[in-house]
């Protein structure tokens, strides 16, 4: 068990590009596939609802805490809160980590997403391992979306 996920990509994209895609709350609904209320604030709440096929009803949420133009973007969040029936609230959220490095070809991004150790025994492996599965399709989707 562990209490970190961390995915790397090398993006053909310059860093500013990159920035946009993750904190541009239009760009970042395309490819996280999430139809955001308004645009990201350090330390607001920001909403949503999923896009992607079969969530559906779940309501995107999460605390912007962080926004290092162009190094880092931040945000705590509930991992895998899927379920309408049950209040996550209560739970201590993971935080959500993207950085990013100029590279020769583009920009290194990568994503760590920590603190499962705080999520329920009960929902930890589950949310660990969605996450997981999760943040690697969302790497490819980033990729696909800034090299357009």
């Amino acid at each position: 068990m562990t209490d970190r996920i961390e995915k790397s990509v090398e993006l053909n994209a310059p860093v500013a590009r990159v920035w946009r895609a993750l904190t541009d709350h239009k760009e970042f609904g395309t490819w996280f596939r999430v139809k955001l209320e308004g645009p990201f604030v350090p330390g607001a709440v920001s909403r949503g609802h999923i896009t992607y096929p079969g969530y559906e009803h779940v309501v995107w949420e999460a605390r912007v805490r962080q926004m290092d133009e162009p190094r880092c973007f931040s945000f705590t969040w509930h991992p895998y809160a899927v379920d309408p029936e049950v209040d996550y609230s209560g739970e201590t959220p993971t935080l959500v980590e993207f950085r990013l490095e100029p590279t020769a070809g583009g920009t290194r991004l990568t994503v760590m997403e920590s603190g499962f150790d705080k999520i329920p025994a009960h929902r930890r492996p589950e949310a660990l391992r969605m996450n997981d599965g999760g943040w690697e399709e969302q790497m490819k989707n980033i990729a696909n979306h800034v090299a357009a």
